[in-house]
């Protein structure tokens, strides 16, 4: 894969050098020729002394038999639009050009684009549209580029379902978006075929298309049977909550309940808004089943739905989860008291401990307006190389929000710390560190801390934090 000018340019000289098109590049993928594009006249520019005579002459040798693939692979590329409009009429000889013809369509000198538009009009098919739609897609997003993409549909909609449904699987996300469109619009697709895709796609745009096509298309109750189950039972949150939406429209929001605890507060919403259109009381819902603090079999959706829709009374119902056995569970327990504004610090600060990775992200997120109120010492502890990667992260999220000295403390403190990622945020925070306002100047601590911290600074940057914190430099 040829993944910028540079690579293009090193394909060109190949080229120049007789090597066979598709040995130098990938010819199946579009960046590949976009590369060679703009690598051929960054040769020609820079490094002349590479390419063949013809390209330091003008016209291209009129003779077919003179230019083999390769080296017209570079006269469609040339910087000069002479050469590029003769080659264009020798390509005609050599069918696997034709992306480059594609990329020429959108060329800046009239005369090639014209020449160009019209060998593309003339040659395109269904067949070969199947290869070519992601290069055309990407060059239709450049400037007059539309018309490639205006051709590219045009044969599409005259295609068979099988040849558009191969684009349906293209590892191209606007390739598959452009397919699913016309398969839309021409009603290819029947709507429980649309649903499967729906929850099949990972891109949200297809998602939304192809849902939203889906539920568009059903009339009547029994009409969404074969739509809804693949919606309702997607990965994708966003394919979910269509389908939970729709369940009103059907005539079966009741079915709407059990989607109250889902993973995803996108679906826990759409679930709470059918549940209300019916008659019923998300939050009563909520707390009946946060009421049994040692029920191990309590979904943890059902414990952030309760914040999200229910009262600050409610955190007496949160506190007593925080101690069950799910790490689920404690987690969201402390979302939503974090949500209630009702997060108590030394409730949680024994969570910073928690075996669960989860659980201590969310109590430093919970504990951070509060962090300042955190023995700096406790926390330091929790910053040691015995101590699990997540309790050290969550320690030292809190020491970074304290600021000061205790902050450059632990930051310096972390600069052995075994794992990578950590180490850069460390040195990351004393890159940033500055002095608190109503900190004690002349601190010997910070010197030394920041002359630890040579390493990542400029003498002159070093020398302005000293002065900052009331040092000589």
């Amino acid at each position: 894969m040829l993944e910028d000018v540079e690579a293009g340019a090193a394909a060109a000289v190949r080229l120049a050098g007789g090597a066979p098109l598709r040995s130098v590049l990938d010819v199946a993928d579009p960046g590949d020729w976009l590369a060679l594009d703009a690598g051929v006249r960054e040769v020609a520019w820079y490094r002349p002394e590479f390419l063949p005579e013809w390209e330091h002459a003008t016209p291209l040798p009129a003779a077919p038999a003179r230019l083999g693939e390769s080296r017209l692979a570079l006269a469609l590329c040339h910087r000069d639009g002479r050469i590029r409009q003769e080659a264009l009429r020798q390509s005609v000889r050599h069918p696997g050009l034709l992306p480059l013809v594609v990329i020429r369509c959108a060329d800046w000198v009239e005369p090639v684009r014209e020449h160009a538009r019209q060998l593309l009009r003339r040659t395109l098919d269904a067949d070969s549209t199947l290869g070519l739609a992601p290069l055309i897609l990407r060059v239709g997003r450049r400037d007059r580029g539309a018309f490639g993409v205006e051709v590219l549909g045009r044969v599409l909609r005259q295609a068979s379902r099988g040849q558009l449904a191969a684009l349906f699987t293209d590892p191209d996300r606007v390739v598959r978006r452009f397919a699913y469109r016309l398969a839309i619009e021409g009603r290819l697709l029947r709507p429980a075929e649309l649903a499967r895709a729906a929850a099949r796609d990972q891109d949200t745009v297809v998602q939304d298309l192809c849902a939203t096509a889906a539920l568009a298309a059903p009339e009547g109750e029994d009409a969404y049977a074969g739509v809804l189950p693949p919606l309702l039972s997607a990965r994708n949150p966003r394919t979910r909550s269509a389908g939970v939406t729709a369940l009103r429209r059907a005539g079966r929001s009741e079915q709407a309940e059990r989607f109250l605890s889902d993973r995803s507060a996108l679906v826990r919403a759409c679930a709470r808004y059918v549940v209300r259109q019916r008659g019923g009381d998300p939050a009563a819902w909520y707390r009946e089943r946060c009421t049994a603090a040692d029920d191990p079999a309590l979904p943890p959706g059902a414990v952030i739905g309760l914040a999200e829709c229910g009262e600050r009374a409610d955190a007496g119902l949160l506190r007593p989860l925080l101690v069950h056995p799910s790490a689920g569970v404690r987690a969201r327990a402390v979302a939503g008291l974090r949500a209630l504004d009702c997060a108590d610090t030394e409730q949680l600060r024994p969570l910073l401990d928690d075996p669960a990775a989860g659980v201590v992200r969310e109590a430093a997120a919970a504990l951070l307006p509060s962090a300042k109120e955190l023995p700096a010492d406790w926390l330091l502890e929790r910053t040691g190389a015995e101590r699990p990667r997540h309790v050290r992260v969550g320690a030292f999220r809190l020491l970074d929000a304290h600021g000061g000295v205790v902050a450059l403390r632990a930051a310096v403190g972390l600069f052995e710390d075994p794992d990578v990622k950590l180490r850069t945020w460390a040195g990351q925070s004393v890159q940033r560190w500055h002095p608190l306002p109503d900190g004690r100047g002349g601190d010997a601590e910070v010197g030394d801390l920041l002359d630890r911290s040579r390493h990542l600074f400029s003498d002159y940057v070093l020398r302005r934090r000293k002065w900052e914190a009331g040092l000589d430099g």
